[in-house]
């Protein structure tokens, strides 16, 4: 591993250390941290003297790297952040950083064609249009949904390294539906993406059953380093096979729905398959088609049927048909009233 990419983690490191405003760090602790962080990635240890540590430090307090770490010493042997906001991961990528992220892009790049990589040449695509346009000064060409105001999103890292280092987690969460928030041991097995939302996978006990939290209701994160972790072997393709989503009804098992589709919209289910059970049952002369997938039945699953509005009907099961014949009938009362709700409240 490069000089370069030594310190970059050796600066995180320091810089994730003096956000954790609820420990007093000595040196000795940084240089600690910084150790089991480049034994992590390299796989090696690699010892790092005093002196080093304390020309990081130096370095984050000036202008050369861009930092401008506002790090203060108290108590003659405590380093701390004065500004208890601060974060180097908050401000621009320096020419360092950027140079780091041009050559490790370029030799995953060497890469892309083995099967290893087929699931994130996407992501290395996105990751070299954003470092061009910074580098260059222009506007992105690739532009990806996202949510600015979206919680929860700084434990992704935090809960990644749980998981692979198998760690029980203490979580303080408060669900939608909940009006007081709880605390719970939690195994985390894994972390999972619906809907531009995180959930994190696991269970709170070996007898319960796997639960996802949803990474914007969490409060905070502490760790049981007495608690046994629960070690399962968690399928999640097997899993998650049968649904859309991230919500696994436990005790039902996949059902065959039929869906007709609207002509302008066939195209659009034939391209993208709302499920990959879907198949094709029969084409109309009108251009209309009838699907079906085998799905267990969930809340994501109607969420999305229902934002097809008109555009597509529920055939089969009729337990099914039912519930969405309901959910639109309640929909189309709300605008049968001459006055919005908020109105007449």
């Amino acid at each position: 591993m490069s000089q370069n990419k030594n310190a970059l983690i050796r600066y995180k490191t320091i810089d994730k250390c003096l956000q954790n405003k609820y420990r007093q760090w000595t040196l000795e602790d940084l240089i600690e941290c910084c150790s089991e962080a480049l034994f992590e990635y390299e796989g090696r240890q690699n010892p790092i003297s005093k002196r080093t540590i304390q020309m990081d430090i130096q370095l984050m307090r000036s202008e050369k790297l861009g930092y401008n770490a506002p790090i203060v010493v108290y108590d003659k042997k405590y380093y701390k952040y004065e500004d208890e906001n601060f974060s180097i991961t908050d401000i621009p990528l320096t020419e360092t950083d950027m140079n780091v992220l041009t050559e490790t892009v370029s030799m995953l790049k060497q890469f892309k064609d083995f099967s290893l990589f087929n699931d994130v040449s996407d992501i290395l695509q996105r990751l070299e249009d954003k470092i061009y346009a910074e580098k260059s000064h222009t506007k992105p060409v690739i532009y990806l949904d996202k949510n600015e105001k979206l919680k929860g999103l700084h434990y992704l890292d935090e809960i990644y390294q749980a998981i692979i280092k198998k760690m029980v987690l203490i979580i303080t969460y408060k669900s939608f539906k909940s009006a007081e928030e709880t605390k719970f041991h939690f195994h985390p097995f894994i972390l999972k993406e619906f809907n531009n939302r995180w959930f994190l996978i696991g269970k709170k006990k070996a007898s319960q059953p796997i639960t996802n939290l949803a990474l914007d209701r969490i409060i905070s994160i502490d760790y049981d380093f007495n608690l046994p972790y629960l070690e399962e072997d968690f399928d999640a393709d097997n899993f998650y096979k049968d649904v859309i989503g991230v919500t696994v009804n436990s005790g039902l098992n996949a059902r065959r729905i039929e869906i007709w589709v609207d002509a302008s919209n066939a195209p659009y289910i034939i391209t993208k398959p709302l499920h990959e059970s879907q198949r094709i049952i029969k084409e109309n002369e009108d251009g209309s088609i009838i699907v079906h997938l085998f799905v267990i039945p969930n809340y994501e699953m109607e969420r999305l049927l229902l934002g097809f509005g008109s555009c597509i009907e529920i055939l089969r099961p009729e337990g099914l048909r039912n519930r969405m014949k309901k959910m639109l009938k309640d929909a189309i009362s709300r605008y049968d009233s001459e006055k919005p709700t908020e109105l007449n409240a």
